[in-house]
């Protein structure tokens, strides 16, 4: 698990100047902190910060050459299957330096170019340049867990990264918001890509790979998720074979050359991979977990269910209002506006979790894979609302948005975000419900100004596209795979990779494993959600292995109490932050609506936090990255 780097001059004469590429690799240290490595040579140069996690040698140092030294990568990821792909390589005669996976991928490419890809097992960012060529080739995994970032200047220079903060160390940037990006990011707490929140930089998006010739750029999609056609055998035998491709994911993720754990959340995802990799019996198992003081969002019992019962070496932290301390330092890791409040536990779960380990497994895919979200059940459900007849509706939609504030997690809630986002197509629907400002609110929050640079569309029509995107013929089916395209990338995976990095550690995650991915998503729909259960295929497969709790209780997800922190000790933040003449001056937002809704909450009159939770953290990412010339750590407010 690496940071990587590089600039192509699109002047054949103009060598890349060494400070800005080492200044680049700089502002990515914490990918890296056990070395770096820089090839300069004419036009391109490549820079990398090493996590050393397999081959521990310099061998494996990168940027990595193939023999003749045409070749030259710089990689950030693992790939899984690399021993098997090393073998087949050496049969066909090619020449090996290392014991590492990165330089699979360069004799991959000598033999098939682009179509290595296919091959590759795993999670990766990666940059190739083919000199005979004048070539780069950049590349990125599947499912979207690495990143990867790019700065096209026609006519002059193409530059990528694995985080954007690294193109501030070229003079060159200009750190400027993306309007657009920054409306897209108000619907889904999220910047979705390509966008990115810097108006010059983009993101390569998940399974795509991009190539650069002279300065014509080409980006392509190399692979997608199928949902049909579906497979006919019994529940039974396919419970079987879903258990032995679980087994196998977890099994190639153990791989490793320094010591690993797991995250336990206390759901049924996470015990399943610790429940596996305890049967794999690789040693002492250490897992890690976070909870909250107050209950409706703590998990811990859950999680110490799994670690009695397997017997691990079990650590657990508490997060309290007052950790709040590190969120500007989380602004500056997160790289762009992200309003997932779960980043905050995960960060500190990340830390506490890189004292004991290097690598750590975890949970995360399984409810894509599997429909283990309430919200396909409600999805599912809400088909009877279409018998209400139309009239009615509006007036239903309005009650909804003013019921009393209620607990976050309560009833009244929930019925409200129901209710509120009714609509009769069931793909905007569902869409509805996961937006945070609405395109009916918006134009309450948001300047004219802010609207027309923005271009005013509605978000929304983004998850109705990737609808469009799915083969699936079933609606739960077609939801999951809008997610997968969607939600998993762009919020959950940034979430997890950012808050890991940051401390120098390495996340897997055995559901997140393409071929299981495939294999779940060409089961039938009722294997997945049944009935009131999610997860049923899944759930029947790990009966003998988890306590019966995790597998019978209410998912409770990995919320964050904000919602109390905000009408306690977080309420003089909130005001001092948002209704700062420095917030309400940058002409973005309406200073009537902020203060309505920070005093409304408050108050305990709506609920709010969300929202509030965005433009908290949108105002410190203006403070970290635009109106600092050039943006440091020390420098976020």
């Amino acid at each position: 698990m690496c940071g990587i780097c590089g600039v192509l001059n699109f002047d054949p004469a103009a060598p890349v100047d060494p400070a800005v590429l080492k200044g680049m690799a700089d502002l990515l240290a914490h990918r890296g902190p056990d070395g770096e490595g820089f090839h300069r040579h004419g036009p391109i140069g490549l820079g990398h910060r090493r996590l050393a996690i397999i081959d521990l040698s310099d061998a494996a140092a990168q940027p990595m050459a193939n023999e003749d030294e045409t070749l030259w990568i710089v990689f950030n990821g693992e790939i899984y299957n690399f021993q098997s792909l090393r073998d087949d390589l050496l049969r066909r005669g090619h020449t090996f330096r290392s014991k590492s996976d990165t330089e699979t991928i360069l004799h991959l490419y000598e033999e098939e170019g682009e179509g290595c890809l296919r091959h590759l097992r795993g999670m990766f960012a990666f940059a190739l340049w083919d000199s005979r060529r004048r070539r780069l080739f950049l590349a990125r995994d599947r499912v979207g867990k690495k990143p990867l970032f790019y700065w096209h200047r026609p006519g002059r220079a193409f530059a990528f990264a694995s985080e954007p903060k690294a193109f501030v160390a070229d003079p060159a940037f200009r750190a400027e918001p993306d309007a657009e990006a920054l409306w897209h990011f108000l619907t889904f707490q999220y910047i979705p890509a390509p966008w990115s929140g810097f108006r010059a930089v983009r993101k390569l998006p998940p399974a795509h790979y991009l190539v650069l010739e002279g300065d014509r750029l080409e980006i392509h999609r190399y692979w997608d998720l199928r949902y049909t056609p579906k497979r006919g055998e019994s529940a039974l035998a396919l419970a079987a074979e879903l258990g032995a491709r679980l087994r196998e994911a977890v099994r190639l993720r153990l791989i490793s050359d320094v010591p690993l754990g797991a995250f336990l959340s206390g759901g049924v995802d996470s015990g399943a991979v610790v429940a596996l990799m305890a049967e794999v019996g690789t040693g002492p198992l250490r897992t890690f977990s976070i909870g909250f003081p107050e209950a409706d969002y703590d998990e811990l019992r859950y999680a110490r269910l799994v670690a009695e019962r397997f017997q691990t070496e079990h650590h657990e932290l508490v997060v309290r209002p007052d950790a709040l301390a590190i969120l500007p330092r989380m602004v500056w890791h997160y790289n762009e506006p992200f309003g997932d409040s779960s980043a905050v536990p995960s960060f500190y779960l990340a830390e506490m979790t890189r004292r004991g380990v290097t690598v750590a497994l975890n949970g995360d895919g399984g409810d894509e894979s599997f429909a283990g979200y309430p919200r396909y059940l409600a999805l599912r459900r809400s088909r009877g609302f279409d018998y209400i007849p139309r009239g009615v509706r509006p007036g239903l939609a309005w009650a909804a948005s003013h019921l009393p504030a209620g607990r976050a997690k309560g009833f009244l809630s929930r019925a409200a975000q129901f209710l509120a986002a009714q609509d009769p197509d069931p793909e905007r629907r569902y869409a509805r419900w996961l937006v945070h400002f609405d395109h009916a609110l918006k134009p309450r929050l948001c300047t004219p100004e802010f609207q027309a640079q923005a271009g005013g569309a509605d978000s929304v029509d983004l998850v109705v596209a990737a609808y469009a995107r799915s083969d699936g013929t079933d609606l739960i089916d077609r939801t999951l795979h809008v997610d997968v395209q969607t939600y998993l990338p762009d919020d959950l995976l940034v979430k997890m990779d950012i808050a890991t990095m940051a401390h120098s550690l390495e996340a897997r995650s055995p559901f997140l494993d393409h071929e299981l991915m495939e294999f779940a998503a060409s089961l039938p729909p009722d294997l997945k959600l049944h009935g009131r259960t999610g997860k049923k295929v899944l759930k029947s497969l790990l009966r003998p292995l988890l306590p019966p709790a995790l597998l019978h209780r209410p998912k409770m997800g990995f919320g964050v109490p904000i919602d109390h922190w905000f009408r306690g000790p977080l309420r003089d933040v909130l005001r001092e932050v948002l209704l700062s003449s420095r917030c309400l001056g940058r002409g973005y937002l309406r200073p009537p609506m902020v203060q309505q809704m920070t005093e409304e909450h408050i108050a305990g009159r709506r609920n709010w936090h969300y929202h509030l939770w965005d433009l908290l953290v949108l105002e410190l990412w203006f403070r970290t990255f635009i109106d600092q010339p050039r943006p440091t750590p020390l420098a976020a407010p």
